[in-house]
């Protein structure tokens, strides 16, 4: 595709966003995607079977084709065959549960129960194909607050030819479009975006650094399913298979998983994705993945570790010295390495504070973790990543791939590569920063050199520093990559600023632990730095 493709397709959909922000008054802006991404996915739908149908009538019209018949009634059979249309990924839509039907109708005072009657029908539809998909599309046009005018709009808006998937068969447009507007919903709706959102730079160097390049994927926090797009955007950059991709995740909140299970659909994904909290409820007990790709959410604090059974498997030993209550970034760390194969590895966003906590629940499991020789690289990540929170955050790659014995990568068991990225990004507005090719290109090729068989990987000062477990042991476990590549910042008294955050929060965590509430909120909030 050239660039200047690419351009107009970007400002075409800069104007979508005007158009949505017209739903004002009418729809919250955390709301505008409960309507908006519910109709393209329709409209996906419904053109993926209208374009199936009618290359079947072109079928029975060319005599070099099977399907080469004059014969009305046996043409009639085949186009109502489920078959012929599951053989292509889609499904038989009744006609009003199609784009087409709902564009001609669109100026109809009735337009919102038709478009929820829609809804329903597709929604029916679907679940005979795959169960997993009934209750993705809820009725909720009807009674919303928006005009029938309004609703006319946003259905003419998307029946542009550009938003056309049977005008642009091979540009994915519907799903860019998709994706476009999770990100813009995520800008508007701010700290309330995190249940469904990472920046999509972010989520490239996750995926790049591990090369999900076949085998199970798993995101036990998968919001709205932008890893598993990221990994088959990955997948099609190296000429892969989706079909060599198994996809599972579990989401926490209905509303997100459905924008997740819509997500994947648009993309022909094939996935098992679970409604529950994944630290409580784990979902996939005995799933073993080659890959996990995840943003959990930071610093949970009374996620109620005493409601784990005793011996939960996932536990590196007695819940009581492995787990806080105070903080569940380590029960996430224990539930990942759980759900790896015997060579999986995983690629995970946590807050900075997991590299130095002192507090025994974590501690006791990162030093397991790097006594056990878990621990594959610590990533520090620069401010402003984030629209959802302000909290500094780091990416762990953990991986039971450090042995040296697959061919493909050299033995590291004894030591851990530590990388500093505090200094790249590109502001792209005032609040968000982004990573460029060339920042995710240079951290990618720095891990490959020192991970893969004959790389040339060497320390660089101020940027990458490969440290030994024993190095890493007499730092008190500290994982903080400042530490080892000499770019800590180090206050008169010699001791890291990170370090003293920690004592004070233990500190406060003794002092105010039986405190009264604006004490706790102060601490909660503390907790948080």
């Amino acid at each position: 595709m050239s660039t200047n493709t690419t351009k107009a397709d970007i400002n075409f959909e800069k104007e979508l966003w005007k158009a949505a922000n017209e739903l004002r008054g009418a729809v919250a802006e955390n709301q505008y995607k409960d309507y908006i991404l519910p109709l393209i996915f329709l409209k996906h739908i419904s053109e993926r079977y209208e374009l199936r149908r009618d290359s079947l009538k072109s079928l029975f019209n060319d005599k070099s084709s099977e399907y080469f018949t004059e014969d009305i009634e046996e043409q009639n059979y085949v186009l109502e065959d489920p078959d012929e249309y599951l053989s292509e990924s889609t499904y038989i839509i009744p006609e009003k549960a199609t784009w087409q039907f709902l564009q001609d109708n669109a100026e109809q005072d009735n337009i919102k129960v038709l478009v929820d009657d829609a809804f329903d029908l597709l929604d029916q539809t679907l679940a005979t194909y795959r169960h997993d998909l009934k209750g993705i599309l809820p009725r909720i046009f009807v009674k919303s607050q928006l005009t029938a005018k309004q609703v006319a709009g946003l259905i003419n808006l998307l029946a542009n030819p550009k938003l056309s998937e049977k005008e642009n068969p091979d540009s994915d447009i519907l799903g860019r479009v998709y994706e476009y507007y999770i990100g813009k919903f995520a800008i508007a709706e701010g700290s309330g975006a995190g249940q469904f959102f990472t920046p999509g730079s972010i989520v490239r160097l996750l995926v790049e650094m591990i090369e999900p390049y076949e085998g199970k994927i798993f995101d036990a926090a998968c919001g709205s399913g932008g890893m598993f797009v990221q990994s088959l955007k990955f997948l099609q950059a190296h000429n892969g298979d989706k079909k060599n991709i198994s996809i599972y995740g579990q989401e926490r909140y209905d509303g997100t998983l459905r924008l997740c299970k819509m997500n994947l659909a648009l993309r022909d994904l094939s996935f098992d994705v679970r409604l529950g909290d994944s630290l409580l409820q784990d979902k996939f007990p005995d799933l073993e993945a080659d890959f996990i790709i995840v943003n959990p959410p930071f610093n949970v604090s009374q996620w109620h570790p005493e409601d784990l059974p005793e011996n939960d498997p996932r536990l590196f030993g007695p819940k009581e010295e492995f787990t806080t209550d105070g903080n569940a970034n380590y029960m996430w760390m224990q539930t990942f390495w759980s759900h790896l194969s015997d060579t999986g590895t995983a690629s995970v966003v946590m807050a900075n504070g997991a590299m130095t906590s002192n507090n025994k629940g974590e501690k006791n499991v990162r030093q397991h973790m790097v006594d056990n020789s878990m621990v594959d690289c610590i990533v520090r990540l620069p401010d402003k990543l984030f629209l959802t929170t302000g909290i500094p955050a780091c990416i762990f790659i953990l991986s039971k791939n450090r042995d040296g014995k697959d061919g493909v990568h050299r033995e590291r068991s004894n030591d851990i590569l530590f990388i500093d990225t505090s200094k790249m990004g590109t502001m792209e507005s005032r609040k968000l920063r982004v990573f460029t090719n060339d920042d995710i290109n240079k951290v990618t090729e720095i891990y490959h050199n020192w991970r893969n068989l004959n790389g040339s990987y060497k320390n660089e000062d101020g940027f990458c520093y490969s440290a030994t477990i024993e190095e890493v042991q007499k730092q008190d476990y500290k994982l903080t990559p400042g530490i080892y590549i000499n770019t800590e910042a180090v206050e008169d008294d010699g001791i890291p600023f990170e370090d003293k955050m920690e004592t004070l929060k233990a500190q406060l965590e003794t002092q105010f632990e039986k405190g009264n509430t604006l004490q706790k909120q102060i601490l909660d909030n503390f907790r948080k730095i």
